[in-house]
């Protein structure tokens, strides 16, 4: 590795991993630990190839349905939470559960489930199709309506313009949400917000680095995957804060070298998805061809630790057999795990 004088790698701290995705990810490999294989994820456990693809060769089996998971089976919830309704199906399935949904968004759903009990109109600020904006929608569809930013405002309809409130997906740009909010309130007045913000610390602390980076680099690679929301939004930020350009990639592979045409300064940070050992590729790469100086970009400090699922201090494999035992029907997978 070297450093060619004038070029410099600026990395965010704090960066990667939060407490809820470390938590979820640390969950299925206990189980996997504690239970052997299969052991099924209903969707991606967080959204990440790499902790995805790493977990299917432990014996994780992802599925997209509750329905693809064979009786008298373990089937985990991601990180992202789900509707009661994937609980109904779970256990009309003869399904023993492990929810790995992350604590913040849980305390979404809890709100959600408050303001709808007293009827109230929801604005739920988020992106439609993520899986977190599902599983809070499912928890009170009467009650709640989707925004999907500042343009959405104008076709939102309320019944009582005196008792609305919004929440929000917890992996938003905050910059984004606030003027979504701020949209909300100019239409509905009386527009209440949550008793704490929605948009979780990791997510937010991961922006303001990129912000105090990006007025320096011509350049940010955020590492991440497509399908992370968090991830994406800290490309866009990247480039509102100055950055002349930003691009989001998985493995250090997919970096282009054009990018690096004048280009003295690189930022680099990852989605709150990402193990490090995919950031440290990155930095290796980049000092391959001359960016070897590293200086931090400090942002917040974080100490934040969820405990793992409570289901993980019982037998959940004999609870599954007598399940099956109990309402009829083999739980037996095939040759496939499956």
């Amino acid at each position: 590795m070297t450093a060619s004088p004038g070029r410099r790698v600026l990395l965010a701290a704090p960066r990667g991993y939060c407490a809820g995705v470390d938590r979820a990810v640390i969950a299925v490999e206990r189980a996997l630990e504690q239970y052997g294989a299969p052991i099924y994820v209903r969707h991606e456990i967080v959204h990440n190839k790499y902790v995805v693809q790493t977990l299917e060769k432990k014996g994780a089996i992802f599925v997209e349905r509750t329905e693809e998971v064979p009786p008298g089976n373990i089937v985990m919830f991601s990180a992202h939470g789900v509707a009661p309704v994937v609980h109904e199906e779970a256990a009309r399935g003869r399904l023993t559960t492990i929810d790995a949904t992350c604590p913040l968004v849980t305390k979404v759903h809890k709100e959600a489930v408050r303001y709808a009990n007293e009827d109230y109109d929801i604005l739920l600020i988020g992106h439609e199709g993520h899986e977190e904006v599902i599983g809070t929608s499912g928890e009170a569809p009467d009650h709640i309506q989707l925004v999907d930013g500042p343009e959405d405002v104008a076709k939102v309809e309320v019944r009582d313009r005196a008792k609305v409130v919004w929440l929000s997906q917890t992996t938003l740009s905050v910059d984004e949400t606030m003027e979504t909010v701020d949209a909300l309130k100019s239409k509905f007045p009386h527009l209440l917000s949550p008793p704490s913000d929605d948009i979780c610390y990791a997510t937010q602390n991961r922006q303001l680095a990129v912000k105090q980076m990006a007025a320096e680099a011509e350049l940010v690679v955020v590492v991440g995957s497509r399908n992370s929301s968090n991830s994406k939004r800290l490309v866009e930020v990247a480039k509102l804060a100055g950055a002349r350009d930003a691009h989001l990639v998985d493995f250090a592979a997919e970096i282009d070298e054009a990018w690096l045409e004048g280009v003295t300064t690189v930022g680099v940070t990852s989605g709150a998805s990402v193990p490090e050992v995919l950031v440290e590729q990155v930095l290796e790469w980049l000092a391959e061809r001359g960016y070897g100086s590293v200086e931090i970009v400090k942002a917040a400090e974080e100490s934040i630790t969820f405990s793992l699922p409570k289901e993980l201090r019982r037998d959940l494999r004999e609870e599954a057999a007598a399940l099956v035992a109990e309402r009829g029907g083999s739980g037996a997978p095939d040759a496939t795990g499956r």
